[in-house]
């Protein structure tokens, strides 16, 4: 009997990458399996890329497998389940196996983990990269939630359109209302998710992380006396620093937190630490970190609208033409807590509109070597296979897979990107409502009705991918055939 494709992919990765063994944690986000590596030595990644159903391979503070979407669920559990864990933890170290080496083994073994340790110590572990890959791990497991939320947020908003309009009536609030609910289950507790998200990450105690997140909402707070705001003189407000706020006041937590079950006596550590945290941090997030984080969160809001707003085609054709590379880099990482604060401030991220033509120029540039290269099978067929996703914003089979290895398409994608950026900043005011998805699927979430103007940058975006890529994208080796 047939191996399934499922198993076969998590067995063969599991080779290309020194084995189970080799292996110290394993997760997974929208196409990517990420695993942390004990000896990256033993990882071959050529093996690795000529995987059948393997898209691409990036090396970065984790080693990451591009599958797609879909089947990278699927793959990532059956690693998991292979490996007797659950995703996210650390799998079974290898002491048992241990004490049957040799001398010579063990020196080996641990050479080699020093080895690792220090490679990864040197691997541009600057502070910078650090913050990044603690944001996409706080965010990452809440974009499905974002996704499917934002798209009901939008149906509510066209049905709430619709009865503004008179075309259905007012039987149908009733409806409306119930899919506002469901949306505002994730935007309207997102403090408590990030701090929630945020303890993990930091080695905090969720539910404590869960709280402190709690506490920006300022619930219980009597309006006729609202707390002070220290750095401006005002009120309060509740949000007020929004997730960004919420995300170094967790971090300040897991430190104390940390500090405290050391000296802590055991017999009492369960009433004395949490307690002491939670009040310390929480007095720290409302009359210190609440403020500064809104004046940054309220700064950094209102740049970025004007940049947009006075930019034009141009602020347009240059995000989008950079973004790729950003992604590329992971830098694309740090646009999240920017993308809720512009939702939860407006309403709307005019970022996201922009940002999602960098993937609809990719797929005008596969669209050209489909075209140009339609000789070339292997190419052909990993086209058929990343396109329906790429058009509906998830672009890394594209990008991995194709135009990336490739060289120049990838260069003429990005351009096809900056073009369709310019058509939207041209008409401006393209709002997102919420973050998640990009390409044809982000069309229910635009708001104020500007659907119209993000499809016609769609269009530009796959028009300019495809004319750049056919005229100029080709690569020589691919015209000599």
């Amino acid at each position: 009997m047939a191996e399934d494709k499922i198993k076969r992919l998590a067995r063969e990765i599991y080779e290309e990458v020194g084995g189970q063994s080799n292996v110290l944690k394993l997760r997974h986000c929208m196409t990517r399996v990420r695993m942390d590596i004990r000896d990256y030595d033993k990882v071959k990644l050529e093996g690795l890329k000529n995987i059948d159903g393997v898209m691409g391979v990036v090396e970065d503070d984790t080693l990451q497998v591009v599958i797609g979407p879909g089947t990278v669920n699927k793959v990532a559990q059956e690693m998991v389940d292979m490996a007797g864990v659950k995703l996210g933890e650390a799998f079974p170290s290898s002491d048992e196996k241990q004490s049957e080496l040799s001398g010579k083994q063990l020196v080996e073994e641990k050479a080699a983990q020093v080895k690792a340790a220090q490679k990864e110590k040197n691997k541009n572990n600057s502070g910078f990269k650090v913050i990044l890959k603690s944001i996409s791990n706080i965010f990452v497991p809440l974009i499905p939630a974002f996704v499917g939320a934002g798209i009901i947020g939008g149906i509510a908003a066209v049905m709430s359109n619709l009865l503004v309009a008179g075309t259905i009536g007012d039987s149908w609030q009733q409806y409306i209302d119930v899919l506002n609910i469901i949306k505002n289950g994730i935007f309207a507790y997102l403090a408590l998710y990030t701090g929630i998200n945020s303890a993990s990450e930091f080695g905090a105690t969720p539910a404590l992380g869960g709280v402190i997140g709690a506490v920006t909402m300022l619930t219980g707070m009597n309006p006729e006396a609202p707390l002070p705001n220290i750095l401006t003189g005002g009120t309060l407000s509740a949000g007020q620093g929004g997730i960004i706020g919420v995300i170094f006041a967790v971090w300040l937590l897991s430190l104390i937190e940390k500090q405290l079950h050391k000296v802590i006596p055991d017999s009492i550590d369960i009433i004395i630490t949490p307690t002491i945290s939670l009040l310390v941090i929480g007095l720290v997030t409302i009359f210190l970190i609440m403020p500064v984080a809104g004046f940054i969160s309220n700064s950094l809001v209102g740049v970025i609208n004007v940049v947009l707003e006075k930019g034009g085609m141009l602020a347009g054709f240059t995000l989008g033409v950079t973004f790729l590379p950003m992604v590329m880099f992971g830098l694309h990482q740090i646009l999240t807590p920017i993308h809720i604060e512009m939702i939860t401030q407006t309403g709307m991220t005019l970022l996201l509109p922009i940002l999602a033509m960098a993937g609809a120029g990719q797929v005008g540039a596969a669209l050209a070597l489909w075209i140009r290269c339609k000789k070339d099978t292997k190419l052909v067929e990993m086209i058929k296979g990343a396109l329906p996703v790429g058009i509906l914003g998830i672009g890394e089979p594209l990008i991995y897979g194709v135009t990336l290895p490739l060289g120049r398409p990838f260069v003429t994608a990005c351009i096809g990107g900056g073009i369709g950026g310019a058509v939207i900043g041209a008409f401006g005011n393209v709002g997102s409502i919420a973050i998640g998805p990009s390409g044809v699927a982000l069309i229910p979430l635009i708001a104020n009705n500007q659907w119209l103007a993000y499809v016609l940058g769609l269009v530009a975006a796959y028009a300019g991918g495809f004319v750049a890529t056919f005229f100029f994208g080709i690569p020589k080796d691919m015209q000599e055939k």
